[in-house]
């Protein structure tokens, strides 16, 4: 959408709790990380958004262990060790904060890379600027802005990308690349009626790839700039497609995204879509970002699947209490509805 979603962040060090040398070449499409401290992932074993196999791993931290059953590998914190097993198809990690270096296999909209990515500290304090960039209040350690717009200094930035739908303001940009648009069965473009956005059309592997070029750009956009993750709106437009998307459809383009942002070095968050928290392992995101989970009792679902990597707006002042109260381990910050800058009357700031 081009503003928010009604219903629907340099560098910050974080003290080191683990660090863990494990051998991966990886498209990351399915990290996941939830406790603060670093990890450091590389080398010579073999990721996709389908599946992890590993050819080896190498532990650092005393009492690690590491077993093999499958395709998928899942860490957690066990009191003074780490294990890690593989099982099934995707990655569940139990750290978060600091660091995840990653080899690189591919991904849209890019060349293959290896890059560090950097997740964003958890609990700090915040902003949200994507209807426009301005000077961050004192105190703020991250901020979200529109891909358009510069990184603030000094901070953690994330990079604002319209995944799943056409901003209005891009209308020449997509009428050339119409076969892209969903279309009903009379051939007219489906239309997000709340925000006059066109919905992508995601609905086949073909066309995932086509976009996947495009949006995979705009995030490599996004690493050139300077930001430190992105974050993709619009993951739910499956349920405003009049069933012409299915889940399955935009978690495979999620996917996509998700590895070419890592393949770019930055961290990915899962925009709203509270529907979807059970598939966070496919999806690849690594943090939320959650409008208005305080006013739909939402939030403590976005903290069971990414611990307190959750970054909140709020646009009413009494769910901004709300939340303050009930997730003081949780970001969360006032906004007005038009995500105004400082001098418009309509602008309001409060962070918690």
């Amino acid at each position: 959408m081009s503003i928010v979603q009604a219903h629907g962040f340099g560098r910050v060090a974080l003290p080191l709790t683990l660090t863990l040398v494990l051998t991966i070449s990886a498209a990351c499409g399915s990290d996941h990380q939830d406790e603060a401290g670093a990890i450091e992932l590389g080398g010579a074993s073999s990721n996709s958004s389908g599946g992890r196999t590993s050819g080896g791993a190498t532990s650092i931290s005393g009492a690690t262990s590491m077993s093999e059953a499958g395709g998928t590998t899942s860490m957690s914190e066990t009191g003074g060790g780490t294990s890690m097993s593989e099982s099934g198809g995707t990655t569940s990690m139990g750290e978060i904060g600091g660091t995840t270096s990653m080899g690189e296999t591919g991904g849209a909209g890019g060349e293959p890379s290896s890059k560090t990515v950097q997740l964003p500290p958890a609990n700090a304090p915040f902003d949200y600027q994507i209807g426009g960039a301005y000077p961050p209040p004192a105190g703020v350690r991250v901020v979200s802005r529109d891909r358009n717009s510069a990184p603030a200094a000094g901070i953690y930035n994330v990079c604002y990308v319209n995944g799943f739908q056409a901003q209005p303001d891009e209308d020449s940009f997509w009428n050339a690349h119409a076969d892209l648009l969903l279309k009903d069965k009379s051939g007219k473009p489906v239309i997000d009626t709340d925000w006059n956005e066109t919905l992508l059309d995601t609905s086949s592997e073909a066309k995932r790839a086509a976009l996947g070029e495009i949006v995979g750009g705009w995030i490599a956009g996004c690493a050139t700039s300077g930001f430190d993750a992105v974050e993709i709106d619009n993951l739910d437009s499956y349920s405003r497609s009049q069933g012409l998307l299915s889940q399955e459809n935009n978690v495979a383009f999620m996917q996509l995204l998700a590895s070419a942002a890592h393949a770019h070095g930055l961290a990915i968050a899962q925009k709203n879509s509270s529907d979807l928290l059970d598939r966070v392992a496919q999806l690849g995101t690594d943090f939320a970002v959650a409008e208005e989970c305080n006013r739909y009792d939402e939030c403590a679902d976005y903290q069971a699947a990414y611990g307190n990597l959750v970054f909140v707006i709020e646009y009413r002042p009494q769910d901004f209490q709300k939340g303050c109260t009930n997730f003081p381990e949780l970001s969360i910050v006032l906004r007005d509805l038009d995500v105004s800058t400082p001098g418009s009357s309509s602008y309001v700031y409060q962070g918690c």
